[in-house]
């Protein structure tokens, strides 16, 4: 009869050769969470481990959410006894392939201090709860960073999902990676080359995805002895350091630089949001582009000062970006025929290699996005003549249905987003530009009599958003919001109601909790009058 090792959930006072080590794996659907479990029983077998793999399948918020749970000792000659699922406080290693699943760990008691090593993605995919909100319903990604630091004894997070893009794979190939990088297990950077190499199929994607990742993992740790807390550094590059690596013609290059030195001057408490507004805007238009959207934020660092902590200034940088950014049929366009959104959609339905993916795109134009792409005069004319508007929004006004897998759809679309080069001369551009300006000189208008309103208007930009009719929908709430204005200035409490106005409308889309909040601002204004 053979000797048995003992069981899992004995650890403690157990030989160190004998030791079972218990990994789990946390991934939603598509993430090759089986694939990743796979692989490290691989791993350890090949240095002389017995393993075992199962997983437990379960019900996300999402597409589903199974844990794969490995255990592992040296192979010693006796029989192990190994556990179907992970216990609460009996996890050494816990891998989760996006953020929200690390917490999730956390709250089951996965994760403990002194034990669990926790590597997690810090991408982010939004629940059912998340998407339904109008406004940003986003559970706070911080505050389960700040917990992570915590429950665990080490953590370690970083965008694995951007480095399996990046390199035309799938996460499983980075969580390996971060796995490996971290040191947690006694195997060798080879063994777990082997084991991807192994499979046999997207071999080079995965281990470009893998040394990419170990290598980020490894930077991160940078070996910390057991107890240290691994994090990645927070701190954005921004300015001139991040500028030297644009490559590209001289004068687009140096056009960039010249942009970079003008971050790099601003207050350090702005530099972040201010560079991340600034890529955006380029990224949106060009460089010329960009320099507007510097002058527009001089304006309010001019009216700034540190005593605030910069808070106009850094809401400006946002919502200065996003207001610049609009969504218009050539920003569609645009984005839909970028070889990233192909690889994207490839890694989301989970095409294999060599398959030829259809992609049909769908388009409902009404006549105000077909006079938005007019120039400004001739838009203008078609739009101040309701008959011969009506005349042309009854053949414009229907849905198309656009191959962009084949040659004359991804032409026909192409086409349309290269007409960014003469957006400045549209019509739609004419109108955001004219919005926005009043936006913003009302924002400011307000700096000096009342900070917090200045502030709270100019976060009131988050209101709008989206296309087509989501865009007017939007406007005319921002619209309803500031409407109030002219009843609350002069309160104390102007910017908190200003503000109360705001989330009322972004949670709910029908507006009826703005249309109370509008009917107890409109009694407080009759209130002042009697």
């Amino acid at each position: 009869m053979l000797d048995a090792v003992p069981s899992s959930r004995s650890n403690a006072g157990a030989p160190e050769g004998e030791r079972v080590i218990k990994l789990a794996v946390l991934a939603v659907g598509g993430q090759g969470g089986g694939v990743l479990a796979d692989w490290i029983t691989d791993v350890a077998e090949r240095n002389g481990y017995v393993a075992q793999s199962t997983s437990v399948a379960g019900v996300a918020q999402r597409t589903g959410a199974t844990i794969y749970y490995v255990e592992m000792c040296r192979d010693t000659g006796r029989l192990p006894v190994f556990a179907l699922s992970p216990s609460q406080g009996d996890v050494d290693i816990l891998i989760a392939a996006e953020l929200m699943e690390a917490g999730r760990a956390i709250t089951r008691g996965f994760v403990t201090p002194e034990r669990t090593t926790l590597i997690a993605s810090s991408h982010r995919i939004a629940a059912v709860s998340e998407k339904i909100e109008p406004g940003d319903g986003r559970a706070s990604s911080s505050k389960v960073h700040a917990t992570a630091e915590t429950a665990a004894k080490r953590f370690i997070a970083f965008d694995m999902e951007k480095i399996a893009a990046d390199n035309g794979s799938m996460i499983s190939a980075s969580l390996l990676g971060a796995l490996a990088g971290s040191d947690a297990l006694p195997f060798t950077r080879e063994s777990y080359e082997q084991a991807i190499g192994a499979g046999g199929r997207g071999v080079k994607a995965s281990l470009a995805a893998f040394g990419a990742s170990i290598d980020r993992a490894r930077r991160i740790t940078n070996a910390p002895p057991p107890g240290e807390k691994a994090v990645e550094p927070k701190a954005a590059e921004t300015g001139s350091g991040a500028a030297a690596k644009v490559s590209g013609p001289e004068g687009l290059l140096q056009g960039w630089l010249d942009l970079a030195a003008r971050v790099d001057a601003l207050p350090l408490s702005l530099r972040d949001m201010a560079f991340r507004g600034l890529k955006k805007v380029v990224d949106y238009q060009d460089i010329a582009y960009g320099g507007e959207y510097l002058d527009r934020l001089d304006r309010a660092v001019a009216l700034d000062s540190a005593e605030h902590d910069y808070a106009l200034s850094i809401s400006a940088a946002k919502h200065l970006a996003n207001a610049m950014c609009y969504d218009d049929m050539i920003r569609v366009a645009d984005l839909k025929t970028r070889s990233t959104r192909d690889k994207r959609v490839r890694r989301e339905v989970g095409v294999k290699e060599g398959t030829i993916l259809q992609v049909t795109e769908y388009f409902h134009p009404r006549i105000e996005e077909f006079c938005g792409t007019l120039p400004s005069g001739l838009g203008s004319y078609i739009e101040a003549r309701p008959r011969l508007a009506a005349f042309l929004d009854r053949r414009i006004n229907h849905g198309r249905r656009i191959r962009t897998d084949s040659f004359a759809g991804f032409v026909a679309l192409w086409f349309i987003g290269g007409l960014r080069r003469w957006r400045r001369r549209l019509l739609r551009h004419k109108v955001e530009t004219a919005h926005l300006e009043r936006w913003y000189a009302l924002a400011l208008g307000h700096v000096r009599e009342d900070y917090a309103l200045s502030v709270e208007i100019l976060n009131c930009r988050r209101l709008i958003k989206g296309y087509s009719d989501t865009h007017a929908r939007a406007q005319s709430k921002f619209d309803r919001v500031l409407s109030a204005l002219d009843l609350l200035k002069g309160r104390a409490d102007a910017a908190d109601w200003i503000r109360r106005l705001r989330e009322a409308a972004l949670k709910d889309e029908k507006g009826e909790m703005l249309d109370g909040a509008l009917k107890t601002v409109a009694s407080l204004g009759s209130d002042l009058e009697n």
